[in-house]
């Protein structure tokens, strides 16, 4: 199917590994130019269907350096259609053992750099005819508990509000969408789930039956970003698989559970 995203500009912050690779070749599968950004250059480019990813370095924690990054590629490709704002994460720690400074720094990666990031994208946009959108990469954390991410959790609860809020302020230019994304496998999963038999084994709690792939997640942001979704925004879209099977079952005793 043609997303309608052939020869489109578009930025994604930590578009160079995990979740954010499988959005940039996305991208790149549907046509689009494609600039990602992360604070050190990676050893390797993203490239597909013998088309690769543009890369400006850039902390998106800093408004000056988002501001350059912006002016950049709109210097170079000429406008800003899409902006996915995927950069963030956080490592495990308990909330009663977390300083003060590592909860603030969670909370400036994972919700206020995007909305840094996406102020700088909305000026652009809004000067356009065509205007633009926004994707959010959130997750399933922002709405069930994740021991050892407290605040990434709150940060990214924070981050759904901010996309319904911004779908209204920003309209009707720019549209506003997050993607709330569950358990994927990526080159890091042993640090959440151990060897190839723990993340198969995790990804058989899951009611499709696996984790998601990088890929999954880039399919769905770019449907957001596209004209097939230009009746969408303000929105939240859930990519988890069906979700968790509810811990209940595992130990009811009926037939009809098991």
């Amino acid at each position: 199917m043609d997303l309608g995203l052939d020869g489109a500009v578009v930025l994604i912050t930590g578009g160079v590994r995990g979740v954010g690779a499988g959005i940039t070749r996305t991208f790149l599968r549907a046509g689009a130019t494609v600039v990602t950004c992360a604070r050190h250059r990676p050893e390797k480019g993203i490239e597909t269907d013998g088309r690769a990813a543009e890369f400006l370095e850039c902390d998106v924690r800093d408004p000056d350096r988002v501001r350059e990054l912006v002016d950049t590629v709109v210097a170079r490709h000429g406008r800003l259609d899409v902006l996915v704002n995927n950069a963030g994460g956080s490592p495990f720690a308990l909330a009663a053992d977390a300083s003060p400074k590592f909860h603030a720094k969670i909370v400036e990666l994972n919700l206020l750099a995007p909305l840094i990031v996406a102020q700088a994208a909305n000026a652009v946009m809004q000067q356009q005819d065509s205007g633009g959108s926004i994707v959010n990469i959130s997750s399933v954390s922002a709405h069930r508990p994740t021991p050892g991410t407290a605040a990434y959790g709150a940060a990214k609860a924070g981050l759904d509000s901010l996309s319904s809020t911004l779908g209204v302020e920003w309209a009707p230019k720019v549209r506003v969408n997050s993607v709330v994304v569950g358990m994927v496998d990526t080159e890091q999963s042993h640090l959440f789930y151990g060897d190839d038999e723990g993340v198969a084994a995790v990804g058989a709690t899951v009611p499709a039956g696996r984790l998601a792939t990088p890929d999954d997640i880039g399919n769905c942001a770019a449907f957001l970003a596209s004209p097939l979704a230009a009746y969408v925004s303000g929105s939240t879209l859930t990519v988890h698989g069906g979700g968790e099977r509810p811990a209940y079952l595992a130990a009811a005793r009926t037939k009809e559970t098991k």
